[in-house]
């Protein structure tokens, strides 16, 4: 199947245009078909021996979302003491997610298990699953933002709080947490660059020719 040169350009306006969202999204439900678009999508990742190792965990209940809020809430005061000065206090003021204001929670998992000890491509990379999982993530936020809807990754939560309010068992692996639903607006940059946090790598710093070399934004 060939690519047409409009399709091509949609696949890269949706790659520059996807946000990390926290903090616009709006209480409208996800319609059954466009959600199910989005995990159809995240579902066609590619996988390691084929052994699909992910599942997606849906979150609507509020008392669940609310159990959730507050690991995030403790572990984001324990992330904070980790900064000095001003990077303290500037953290302290972003917003780094949208638990209870997005429609949807998603808890991506992975199961290490799947398809029995021996996989193919993972016999000498055995994280190659973990991976896996991550990519369907990502296939899951493109798909997201093709359909117009927001996606905020909520990294700064301890795995013990989505075990106890999602009552996932110990042997399967969580990758992500993940807040979806429509948005007020999406912005033109990443928060984050937008706020001076970082700034943003110049692509030619992070491409090595031939063999791995010092990169130029880097000390000597």
């Amino acid at each position: 199947m060939k690519i047409t040169e409009n399709e091509r350009d949609a696949v890269y306006k949706t790659i520059f245009a996807r946000r990390d969202v926290r903090g616009e999204f709006s209480p409208e439900p996800i319609p059954e078909d466009v959600l199910h678009r989005v995990l159809t999508a995240a579902h066609h990742a590619p996988s390691v021996g084929f052994m699909q190792p992910w599942d997606f965990v849906l979150v609507n209940e509020l008392e669940t979302k609310k159990k959730i809020k507050a690991g995030f809430d403790s572990a984001n005061h324990e992330s904070a003491e980790q900064f000095n000065d001003d990077k303290a206090v500037q953290y302290r003021q972003l917003k780094l997610e949208g638990i209870l204001e997005a429609p949807l929670g998603i808890c991506v998992t992975c199961d290490r298990h799947r398809n029995g000890p021996t996989v193919l491509g993972r016999t000498i990379k055995a994280e190659m699953d973990l991976f896996s999982s991550v990519c369907a993530v990502q296939n899951l936020w493109l798909a997201a933002r093709a359909e117009n809807l927001g996606v905020g990754w909520v990294s700064i939560l301890h795995d013990s709080v989505l075990r106890d309010a999602l009552n996932i068992p110990e042997e399967i692996e969580i990758i992500a947490y993940l807040c979806v639903g429509y948005v007020s607006h999406f912005k033109d940059k990443p928060e984050l660059e937008t706020l001076g946090w970082q700034p943003r790598r110049d692509v030619n710093s992070a491409i090595h020719y031939g063999t791995w070399s010092r990169s130029a934004d880097t000390d000597a």
